[in-house]
């Protein structure tokens, strides 16, 4: 993001600036609107959300007034006439963050999968850049979604922040500097358990003040699994093995951590080019890079960065939704994505039955008490016909009785077949398949 800081100021010189659209005003999207309102060169101008004082609340904790500063509109028309009056604009209506002719980009923040196709689809239909904060339908649908951006001469995007964004920050710096990338990967500050549910994280969720679905997703390891398959997605790495090693370490540890079995340094990976999360690097992200001449090698260890020949480039933070203002930028004014599906479907986000389930049971979704991800290649996905997280909703049925720690396939369910992202996932796979 160098220089990116003179660009915003010079668009606020200028009185030109970039009006956002944000669709969840939840604790991702709040925090959004108040760093929006501390820069230059942006406004959040209209935010949606199912729950109005949510979006009307994100606008209060970030200085502002309402009837002074910000109003409420439930249509186009209104949000229209409301940001010509130089006011802001609240609404339960998530269609106006894309609808709105004023607005530049519009930002997903629901984390709902069916949501996002939606709100990702009204933005290109209607001209405008479209930023995820939504690795959720990413992974499921992000190579459609890629293609109708390209087609409609508008940007997709990931965020950055999040950390696949975060990650190929690291991965476009070496690649752009010819190293050999070995492995990239994230870290991961808590054990994975697979039984968690919603009332098992409720206690933690209330002290951190976030919603038990939310945590829940992170705590069964679904959401290590949708972050690495999209990192997947976007460099055509894999997973080493389903669901990743998931080994314990530090950043000093990496370089010989994640090497090969065979190279007798102590690793666990069978081959390279993989994707790996780890406990105990957390909240950072890393890359693993090589290279093949001395030099090289030679300055790499007398800088610090230790003995070779694989070298570990670490991050230790990423600020999840404080940092998506900067790919807005990045769309708006430069119109470069920060990660996008490229390699198409590498990877797959896979579903696995949380608990014993039954024919005629409906399942809940991501974070809920039925099932969780699990980290794929798309070939063994595609082979085995394994279910996309991202499709489940809670019309999805079972057809069949499926033991706790099974993988669900398109043949053990009956999706719901009126969902924007069923349909958006067929025109998928006949464009990729």
């Amino acid at each position: 993001m160098v220089g990116m800081n003179y660009k915003l100021a010079e668009l606020e010189k200028e009185g030109k600036p970039i009006y956002a659209g944000i669709v969840g005003a939840g604790q991702m999207g709040r925090g959004m609107v108040s760093q929006m309102m501390s820069m230059k060169g942006m406004r959040p101008a209209v935010v949606a959300d199912v729950v109005p004082d949510n979006a009307k609340n994100a606008y209060i904790e970030a200085g502002l007034s309402e009837g002074k500063d910000f109003a409420r509109a439930e249509t186009v028309e209104e949000g229209n006439k409301i940001l010509d009056s130089g006011k802001f604009v609240v609404t339960s209506n998530n269609e106006l963050p894309a609808k709105c002719r004023a607005i530049h980009c519009t930002v997903d923040a629901t984390g709902i999968p069916e949501a996002g196709a939606k709100v990702a689809v009204d933005a290109i239909n209607n001209n405008k850049h479209i930023v995820m904060l939504n690795v959720e339908t990413d992974v499921c649908i992000g190579p459609v979604l890629y293609k109708m951006a390209n087609d409609a001469g508008v940007i997709y995007s990931g965020s950055a922040g999040d950390e696949p964004g975060a990650v190929m920050e690291l991965y476009d710096f070496a690649d752009a500097l010819g190293f050999e990338i070995r492995v990239i990967g994230k870290g991961k500050n808590n054990a994975i358990d697979y039984e968690c549910t919603p009332e098992t994280a409720a206690e933690e969720a209330k002290r951190k003040g976030a919603s038990a679905k939310m945590l829940c997703s992170f705590k069964d390891g679904t959401k290590t699994m949708v972050e690495m398959t999209a990192m997947a997605n976007a460099t055509g790495f894999l997973p080493d093995v389903m669901g990743a090693h998931g080994a314990s370490g530090q950043v000093k540890d990496l370089p010989d951590l994640l090497s090969l079995k065979s190279e007798g340094r102590g690793g666990i990976l069978t081959s390279y080019r993989t994707v790996e999360y780890i406990n105990g690097v957390a909240p950072g992200v890393f890359i693993i890079i090589a290279s093949k001449l001395p030099d090289i090698n030679h300055e790499l260890t007398y800088l610090g960065m230790g003995s070779g020949p694989n070298y570990v480039l670490y991050r230790p933070y990423h600020l999840t939704s404080l940092e998506t203002p900067l790919t807005v930028a990045k769309v708006c004014i430069d119109r470069i994505p920060s990660i996008v599906p490229r390699a198409g479907m590498t990877a797959e986000t896979g579903t696995v039955a949380k608990r014993d389930l039954k024919a005629g049971e409906k399942l809940d979704g991501i974070g809920g008490y039925t099932i969780r991800g699990t980290f794929i290649s798309a070939g063994e996905a595609k082979e085995k016909k394994i279910l996309p997280i991202g499709l489940v909703n809670k019309n999805t049925e079972m057809l069949r009785d499926i033991k706790k720690g099974a993988l669900i396939t398109y043949n053990d369910v009956k999706l719901d077949e009126n969902t924007l992202i069923v349909q958006l996932r067929k025109n998928q796979d006949a464009l990729l398949f």
